[in-house]
């Protein structure tokens, strides 16, 4: 059976929010349905966009777990955006978390470091 996922961020503003996007994820949208939406898609048939619906934005959380979070998150900070939280679990699984300028959460985790 294929799943496709569309994991959606309530934003405020649509440039603003596109530019940071962009910044974070190190790459423009794979398409823009229409003028309040962009979506990236992070693998196949999984997808992150953003929605400008000001009434509900900075309240979503994402969490993406990644096989190559030290270098992802240096990426990320070469484009200028730096981590609101670090954590590592008692099991060693790691979480970098950013917030954009809505305040929505997006999390990186990745496995213990070896």
């Amino acid at each position: 059976m294929t799943v496709d996922l569309f994991a959606g961020l309530p934003v405020s503003d649509y440039d603003r929010a596109l530019s940071w996007y962009e910044r974070l994820l190190g790459a423009e949208p794979a398409f823009l349905p229409n003028d309040v939406e962009a979506v990236w898609e992070l693998a196949e048939n999984r997808y992150l966009y953003i929605d400008v619906r000001p009434e509900h934005a900075g309240h979503a959380m994402q969490t993406l777990f990644v096989g190559d979070l030290d270098e992802r998150v240096a990426g990320i900070s070469d484009r200028g955006i730096e981590p609101a939280a670090r954590e590592t679990y008692s099991n060693g699984v790691r979480k970098v978390t950013y917030r954009d300028p809505d305040g929505n959460e997006i999390g990186f985790g990745g496995g213990p470091v070896e």
